[in-house]
């Protein structure tokens, strides 16, 4: 009787731990896209990669930004089957930081692309910016 009751426990003890494990991987930040920004444009956009985004359901998303100091006065998200989001005076991004996370409608929403407003600071001429997912 009681090897079996210690059985049955090893045994629910052990699925819950493997559905803890594949829940903590799935939640987690990663790039969707990257653009070079230049200094003699004043606005990008960023569009699905060979369909990569197509196939991702976020959670939440956030801009990145390498190379130099971007301010950044407008971003548009466009959703699939969703209103468009736009966000203004988003503020200026130093190189190496980033946005804080934008929660997707709903639950979950596809990103189609991103349209963001900038300005490269401090007479840089070249910066890189990143829209990362969190799923």
């Amino acid at each position: 009787m009681k090897v079996r009751w210690l059985l049955g426990t090893l045994a629910f003890a052990s699925f819950v731990w493997i559905g803890a494990i594949g829940t903590a991987r799935a939640d987690d930040w990663f790039v969707m896209g990257q653009k070079e920004l230049s200094s003699a444009s004043v606005g990008t956009e960023i569009t699905a990669e060979s369909d990569k985004w197509l196939k991702e359901d976020i959670k939440k998303t956030k801009l990145s930004v390498e190379g130099a100091d971007v301010e950044i006065t407008k971003v548009v998200l466009h959703w699939n089957n969703r209103p468009d989001d736009a966000l203004t005076n988003v503020g200026v991004l130093k190189a190496g930081g980033e946005t804080a996370g934008h929660d997707a409608p709903g639950r979950e929403a596809t990103l189609m692309s991103v349209t963001v407003q900038y300005k490269i600071l401090n007479s840089a001429t070249k910066a890189t910016i990143k829209v990362w997912g969190y799923d």
